[in-house]
């Protein structure tokens, strides 16, 4: 079974996400959109557009999003089979969160590394 296929997000706080949003964008280029974040279109070697995306976002660090993790960052690893997986880390002993969400941007799950890094892994809605 292969397990991860690549990265579909990445998301952290800050203690002021607007000015960070901004330095972002100023001199880093970033298309910051109001939500605070932005998605990066996959392309190909040409630079024409493929299925996919990646999502960079900034949170506000008073967040509970990353719980039970304390880290101000968390990575979104992009998956095709997320039950299954879920269900092969459990047996290998590693520390998966109960709760799971299916909603139309896919199936989301959460397992915990050894240093207590929240980890997301989403399975993409079909034909994404």
């Amino acid at each position: 079974m292969k397990r991860v296929t690549g990265i579909g997000g990445i998301f952290f706080s800050a203690r002021d996400p607007k000015a960070l949003c901004a330095w972002y964008q100023r001199h880093l280029g970033i298309d910051v959109e109001d939500w605070g974040g932005t998605a990066f279109t996959w392309t190909d070697a040409d630079g024409n557009p493929t299925k996919g995306m990646t999502v960079w976002s900034i949170g506000a660090a008073d967040g509970k999003h990353f719980a039970p993790s304390t880290s101000s960052f968390m990575v979104n690893y992009r998956v095709d089979d997320l039950a299954s997986l879920l269900q092969v880390l459990r047996e290998e002993g590693c520390n998966v969160l109960e709760k799971t969400e299916d909603s139309e941007y896919g199936k989301f799950g959460w397992v915990m590394d050894p240093e207590g890094n929240k980890v997301e892994l989403w399975q993409p809605p079909p034909g994404q």
